[in-house]
């Protein structure tokens, strides 16, 4: 393994440079879902206009582990920052008089090669706290790695608000020109690093696949457990604040910026109040279940239902933030150091699946029954990640 004479410096500068992309990436998420809605696009085909920024992710975090195996994380990192500069770019161009369909596969297409740019710059970022920690460190592990997903989650909910009030002051196009730009910045820092991740080893692509047991329970149980929450995150949230109040494009972006800043801070601070184990998760699985089905009942029986709404899911978000954060440790700790990047890729590949089916059915849900059945279906995928779970928690 290539080891680096500053592996910290090097951290340090691509989490900013992550940091900054994760503005960028929240910020163009409200850009694009409120824009559209407000051209006159509804639930599903706001849907769809995400379908392939998820799908890339799954594809990339495959490929990209294994890149990053063979070339080092600077390589994927690098790659990931320019094609988000275009992708920005590009979408600055879009055109409203555009024919429904043309429309929908440009902006596909753009969001398919953002999903790219951002899952190789997770899987970067995060692969590089497995290298910079000693063997044997668990608890500082643990610690790093929510202190960096919890703080990449705050800033993310930043750029829901940005985007929904960048999209007010400044205009769909000028926006991402803006965003375009401070990508371009950013990049500059990435390129004074050094490389690390690479592996000495020639690792066959074909490795990718072959993984210990409990990665692959593990990565099962991510996959239900990210459904869960897009599948009312994604276009039912945002649609039901829109219709259902009568929010303005700042007042959504605010809302959703909120709940993804405090999900971050309790990622942060999560090692400090719970243990980094399977059983620890399944409670807490247990407990998000729970306040998703009393929020299912209020919607269904109309009781309360807004109040139910905005106030249990910032409960929903504690308790997913814990899960989430326990999680991205247990994937850092199964795996070997040479192992690492292609690990992580795999883990979130099943994370971007886990999206990619909550989007489609945030849509579609949405579309037939409303936020009703946009909880009922994360229910359900809450109730397989807890299946999954058992699972893990006896092998472990």
């Amino acid at each position: 393994m290539h080891t680096s004479s500053s592996p910290l410096k090097n951290y340090i500068l691509v989490t900013g440079a992550y940091w900054v992309f994760t503005l960028s990436d929240g910020a163009l998420r409200m850009l694009v879902l409120l824009h559209f809605y407000t051209l006159g696009y509804n639930a599903l085909q706001i849907a769809l206009l995400f379908l392939f920024y998820e799908l890339a992710g799954i594809i990339t975090n495959l490929v990209g582990g294994w890149i990053g195996s063979r070339f080092g994380l600077k390589s994927t990192l690098i790659v990931g920052l320019c094609l988000q500069v275009f992708a920005l770019s590009a979408l600055a161009g879009f055109d409203p008089s555009w024919p429904v369909w043309q429309a929908v596969t440009f902006v596909m297409a753009m969001q398919a090669l953002s999903g790219v740019a951002k899952d190789l710059t997770k899987m970067s970022s995060k692969s590089l706290v497995k290298l910079v920690v000693v063997d044997g460190q668990q608890s500082k592990l643990f610690k790093w790695v929510a202190i960096l997903t919890g703080s990449k989650n705050a800033l993310k909910g930043l750029g829901f608000f940005l985007g929904g009030g960048l999209l007010s002051w400044v205009g769909y196009t000028s926006a991402l020109y803006l965003m375009a730009g401070s990508i371009a910045v950013s990049l500059i820092f990435v390129l004074i690093t050094e490389n690390m991740g690479k592996t000495a080893k020639k690792i066959k692509f074909s490795n990718v696949f072959s993984k210990e047991e409990k990665i692959n329970i593990l990565s099962g149980a991510r996959f239900f457990l990210f459904g869960a929450r897009d599948i009312w995150f994604v276009v039912g949230l945002p649609l039901f604040l829109s219709i259902k109040l009568d929010w303005a494009h700042s007042e959504i972006g605010f809302y959703m910026a909120c709940w993804i800043i405090g999900y971050g801070l309790i990622q942060s601070l999560a090692p400090k109040f719970v243990e980094g184990n399977a059983e620890t998760s399944r409670m807490w699985l247990i407990i998000l279940m729970i306040i998703t089905l009393l929020i299912t009942l209020s919607l269904y029986w109309d009781f309360y239902s807004v109040n139910f709404v905005l106030v249990g899911l910032i409960f929903f978000g504690i308790a997913f933030a814990v899960n989430s954060s326990i999680h991205s440790y247990l994937i850092l700790d199964y795996s070997d150091r040479d192992k690492i990047a292609m690990n992580v890729g795999f883990y979130y590949m099943s994370n971007a699946g886990g999206r990619f089916f909550g989007t489609l059915f945030s849509g579609l849900l949405f579309q037939l029954g409303g936020m009703t059945y946009c909880m009922i279906g994360s229910l359900i995928f809450l109730a397989l990640s807890y299946a999954i779970t058992l699972a893990l928690h006896s092998k472990t």
